[in-house]
């Protein structure tokens, strides 16, 4: 492992602020007021794992990779379709393309399907299982949840847009 290679993106499945959960596990969380608030663990401490000292996002698919969330989605139904309490708000996903464009950008990763993927991508693209994991596979304006390869597309091409 030569560094950081991917980014892969999450919701939190918890409440609208962020939690000290949430802070364990992501290395950017994105609270629905739309801020970027940084975890407890810098994205360096991803790319060699030392027991009980990085951030652990996404089921045996940490190492080189950068964490980042969108709080909510607490209570979420994937079928029927639910968002729950606090669903995702649009100005909190727009804010946290814009911050995976500068993660990008900062630690020269491209935005491919395999190197900026969601949580629910990574066991397609990447032949990770996830214990089914479908964060992100619904955006507000959807009446249900969709193609996670879909969704995915949408998402890297914002972040191209905010480069």
């Amino acid at each position: 492992m030569a560094g950081l290679i991917r980014i892969i993106i999450h919701w939190t499945a918890g409440g609208a602020d962020v939690s000290a959960v949430d802070r364990e596990h992501y290395h950017w969380i994105v609270p629905q007021e739309g801020s970027a608030e940084p975890g407890r663990w810098r994205v360096e401490a991803n790319i060699s794992l030392k027991p009980g000292a990085y951030a652990a996002h996404t089921l045996n698919c940490n190492t080189g990779a950068i964490g980042v969330a969108l709080c909510g989605m607490r209570d979420a139904v994937e079928r029927p379709f639910s968002p729950g309490p606090s669903p995702i708000t649009t100005p909190q996903v727009i804010r946290a393309m814009k911050l995976v464009s500068g993660l990008c950008r900062r630690y020269k990763i491209p935005v491919t399907r395999r190197t900026v993927l969601t949580h629910a991508e990574v066991q397609p693209t990447l032949g990770i299982a996830q214990k089914g994991k479908w964060d992100i596979r619904w955006l507000p304006g959807m009446t249900i949840a969709g193609d996670a390869l879909r969704v995915g597309d949408h998402l890297r091409a914002m972040v191209e847009a905010a480069k």
